[in-house]
């Protein structure tokens, strides 16, 4: 049974998060998405907040499912019996940062490999980032989330949360 591990921080997750999300749950008998709860950042929604976002917007998948962690990543892939880490790859300066992960994790946990899928090209360009500068100065962000995430961003940004 293949399992794979899709981490990230998601804050919020975009349509290219949801993209290597469905992509990856289709050639994984089990995909967790991991969201990274990292205590040195001040991301807008809480990993309670991320995790509950992520599982509204795959509950259609079956074979999904998310969890919070921070942490190695290896050491979360190890404890939930994962083989695999899952990683989008938008650019080239994204496949650079990335190898170096990839091969370090491979030297501290061997028995796990990493796959890389390309982002869809008309996501190429998003991320996290720039969907919540476009949401605090009040632009349509309607092609890039989920309606019910364009909400919930759009609440914050309102101080409504």
């Amino acid at each position: 049974m293949a399992v794979g591990v899709y981490p990230g921080s998601f804050d919020p997750v975009t349509y290219g998060h949801f993209d290597i999300i469905q992509r990856s749950a289709a050639i994984m008998d089990r995909l967790i998405v991991a969201v990274l709860n990292n205590s040195s950042k001040s991301p807008l929604f809480s990993v309670e907040e991320r995790v509950n976002m992520l599982i509204d917007v795959t509950k259609h998948l079956p074979n999904v499912e998310v969890q919070a962690f921070d942490g190695l990543l290896v050491d979360f892939v190890r404890k939930n019996h994962a083989d695999v880490i899952v990683r989008g790859l938008r650019a080239v300066t994204d496949f650079e940062y990335e190898l170096q992960l990839s091969q370090t994790n491979r030297v501290i946990a061997p028995g796990v490999d990493t796959i890389f899928l390309t982002t869809n090209l008309k996501y190429s360009y998003l991320s996290s980032s720039i969907v919540k500068e476009i949401a605090m100065y009040g632009g349509d962000i309607s092609a890039f989330v989920h309606p019910s995430i364009a909400e919930k961003i759009r609440a914050k940004f309102a101080g409504e949360s």
